[in-house]
């Protein structure tokens, strides 16, 4: 018997991210789709871009987490059209992101606040962060360098 797709979302919502491991890959919306084939679930998944160096470890995450849960058959499949965008961070993963310290994105191209202190005083160090979807940013009050998740 099938389980239903939306106790698959479920499970799904339990796999963390490799590199933000606050946020799930339902949050982070790189889920895009899970559907029944005959006896076989497909998950599709949409990286935060292409050459993202954490697909596989994500792939092999799902396809564990799903096994573990009794789904034999299964086929992840990676589709990069449409592109993924920060839009599909779900309100939860903007929360999350920011309880971590890194500033979800803004659609200004910058940082509401430092999400440390809460401060409005920011300041871009540099374009580049921890991983090649963040840039680094510093609070002029708190001192505290943080990422900033881009608009992607």
């Amino acid at each position: 018997m099938q389980v239903s797709t939306d106790q698959v979302w479920e499970w799904l919502g339990a796999v963390p991210d490799p590199e933000i491991p606050v946020i799930s890959v339902v949050d982070l919306g790189i889920v895009r789709d899970v559907r029944w084939d005959d006896d076989t679930l497909k998950v599709t998944v949409t990286p935060t871009y292409s050459g993202c160096p954490a697909t596989a470890i994500i792939s092999m995450d799902i396809e564990t987490a799903l096994r573990d849960n009794g789904i034999d058959d299964l086929r992840i499949e990676t589709s990069i059209a449409p592109a993924w965008t920060t839009e599909w961070l779900s309100d939860k993963g903007r929360a999350k992101l920011e309880e971590y310290g890194i500033a979800p994105p803004q659609p200004a191209g910058g940082p509401e606040r430092c999400p440390r202190c809460g401060s409005k005083a920011v300041e871009k160090v540099s374009q580049f962060g921890s991983t090649p979807c963040k840039a680094h940013w510093r609070c002029t009050d708190c001192l505290e360098p943080f990422d900033y998740f881009k608009c992607i």
